[in-house]
């Protein structure tokens, strides 16, 4: 008989339990912007030095933007990436 006491629930929940939800949730997001950013750079034949002038920041700030796993990062950030992609950055609360 086995004693995991996770087995059968969701891995959701195993991750709630264990105090890592919310750092997966984050990872998740970021990787998420950081592959948008990057196809719409090589779609757009946009180097990491252009991109970051674009965005009027260092091009230290945008590696750790396009760093899947670096999830800190700034608002505003998120905002000038946002606007390179033609998008406007919208945040709830759920």
């Amino acid at each position: 008989m086995s004693t995991n006491k996770h087995k059968g629930t969701k891995f959701e929940s195993f991750l709630k339990e264990e105090g890592l939800l919310d750092v997966a949730e984050a990872i998740a997001i970021k990787r998420v912007i950081a592959f948008e950013l990057k196809k719409n750079m090589e779609k757009k034949h946009v180097s990491k030095t252009e991109m970051a002038n674009k965005m009027h920041t260092s091009r230290s700030a945008l590696d750790r933007l396009l760093d899947p796993s670096n999830t800190s990062i700034t608002l505003n950030s998120l905002v000038k990436a946002a606007h390179f992609l033609g998008k406007k950055l919208r945040v709830t609360f759920a």
